[in-house]
């Protein structure tokens, strides 16, 4: 396809694409029991475990502080680190452990295609450690107090050698763990985040957008390198006209409603026959992604250009892409888009893209019209299926979140690069005049400090406290992080 760029490309082929759809090339279909789908690639981290052997000096201080001083007590500890990694679960690929005392042998650390290097500083001088970490790669660095033989490098470690501000290429400070595997956890998976959403691919039907920031689609790509796929109502309108046409595809959008309405737990009260186009969208949306190998979806005017073609609203559809595991939002709102998709790859479970309100005595509610029901990557919550508000039309679920469930939100301040971290617990599933999916949720910390906060923007949610790793995340990604209270780095279990 030489000379056509895929923004082109799609516009330009929408005629064939909707025959292809209506040919059977593509093959609808829904189910609520399949797993939830894991789209985060898995980071991959070469552990490499720092020492040097002494040599012993009559009548001469000749050995530094540390627990490994032999040969033999070095590969023991580079087993123990094996062993140890083992047992943090397959959410990241650890390469072996390769033992390094030489600048010579860290620089041929750097050559591999991992994308992180996880230096066990154990021995050694102040240019071996500068030489294990890497220029090009994110570097973490583990030492040993109580959980194992006792690292030089637990004394050693300082700001000699470490970073304490943005620009500085050297391991931040914040990248030193002291024995917690729990911490180390909980910054792989900030790394993890990071790195998975640099990069991301994402169709934006009807064009990217800012809430209050029409700047956010150009900082999104130049500051996270996101490849935004802008497609045109113009082009979607004949898949829409082709799937109508299609009696396959319509079967199919009517059994998978009536499949989604049989969920235990689900009330309808809209038209059943909005449910069935929502299905139609949710087939042409996973249509778009499959043909962009893109795992990322949104969509500009969903409250208008979207609703006459389509006889329903996105909101469904837009719930369903996210409780298969997909990452799917409305509005096309690249303030909020990217601290979502980071989010997402953060916790393993869909987030919930809403507005916020005034906070007042501890309390915001948090709503919209697309909140998703899977929303820990399991079980479907309660919901009734009602029509989106502000059209009274079409069908959006108002899903409803446990009572105590503690969940954790990022707040970015429109396009400035300074991102808020808040955690809250949900208290009432309400009922009022505003977007269906409602929770009033209490804050977990100076309430009163988010009052200053208040921008009548789009927060992004998630079940469980991930601040952390959301905090941690942002650092590497040049965001300035401000939290209602400062995030435990021993996130919940």
């Amino acid at each position: 396809m030489t000379g056509m760029n895929r923004r082109s490309f799609l516009a330009t082929s929408s005629g064939s694409l909707a025959a292809g759809l209506a040919a059977g090339d593509f093959v609808p279909g829904w189910d609520p029991n399949l797993p939830f789908r894991n789209i985060t690639r898995a980071l991959i981290v070469q552990p490499v475990f720092m020492y040097r052997i002494p040599q012993a000096r009559p009548q001469t201080s000749w050995k530094s502080w540390g627990g490994i001083q032999t040969e033999e007590a070095a590969a023991a500890e580079v087993e123990r680190i094996n062993r140890e990694l083992a047992g943090l679960g397959r959410a990241h690929r650890f390469l072996p452990v390769i033992p390094v005392s030489s600048p010579e042998q860290a620089a041929r650390l750097h050559e591999g295609s991992h994308d992180a290097v996880l230096l066990y500083a154990c021995t050694g001088g102040g240019q071996l450690l500068q030489a294990c970490c890497s220029p090009k790669r994110d570097t973490l660095i583990f030492v040993r107090h109580r959980s194992g033989p006792v690292y030089y490098w637990y004394e050693a470690l300082s700001t000699r050698y470490l970073a304490t501000t943005p620009g500085d290429s050297r391991p931040h400070v914040d990248d030193v763990v002291v024995d917690d595997y729990r911490e180390l956890a909980s910054k792989l998976r900030g790394l993890a985040g990071a790195r998975n959403l640099r990069g991301t691919r994402i169709i934006a039907l009807g064009g990217a957008s800012g809430k209050y920031s029409p700047e956010a689609p150009a900082v999104a790509r130049s500051r996270f390198g996101m490849e935004i796929v802008e497609v045109t109502y113009d082009s979607f309108a004949p898949r829409i006209q082709a799937a109508r046409s299609d009696t396959r595809l319509m079967a199919s959008a009517r059994e998978a409603a009536r499949r989604y309405l049989d969920q235990p737990g689900t009330t309808l009260r809209t038209r059943e026959e909005f449910v069935t186009q929502a299905f139609v969208l949710y087939f042409l949306f996973k249509q778009l992604l499959q043909e962009q190998d893109s795992t990322a979806f949104t969509i500009k005017n969903c409250m208008s250009t979207i609703i006459p073609l389509s006889e329903t609203t996105a909101c469904l559809a837009l719930s369903l892409l996210n409780d298969e595991g997909l990452v799917a939002f409305c509005e096309s709102d690249f303030v909020i888009i990217p601290a979502g998709i980071l989010l997402r790859h953060i916790c393993g479970m869909p987030v919930f893209l809403h507005n916020s309100t005034f906070p007042h005595q501890r309390m915001v509610t948090c709503a919209h019209c697309t909140a998703p029901r899977r929303m820990n990557g399991s079980r479907y919550e309660p919901a009734m299926v009602l029509t989106h508000y502000e059209s009274e039309y079409g069908a959006a679920p108002k899903v409803e979140i446990p009572a105590g469930q503690e969940v954790s939100f990022i707040d970015p301040e429109y396009s400035t690069g300074r991102w808020l971290g808040i955690r809250g617990v949900v208290r009432a599933n309400p009922f009022y005049e505003i977007c269906r999916s409602q929770q009033d949720v209490e804050i977990q910390g100076d309430w009163e400090q988010l009052k200053s906060e208040a921008r009548d923007s789009h927060w992004v949610m998630a079940y469980g406290n991930h601040l952390a790793e959301a905090g941690y995340a942002a650092r590497k990604l040049g965001i300035r992080w401000a939290g209602i209270e400062k995030p435990s780095l021993r996130p919940s279990a």
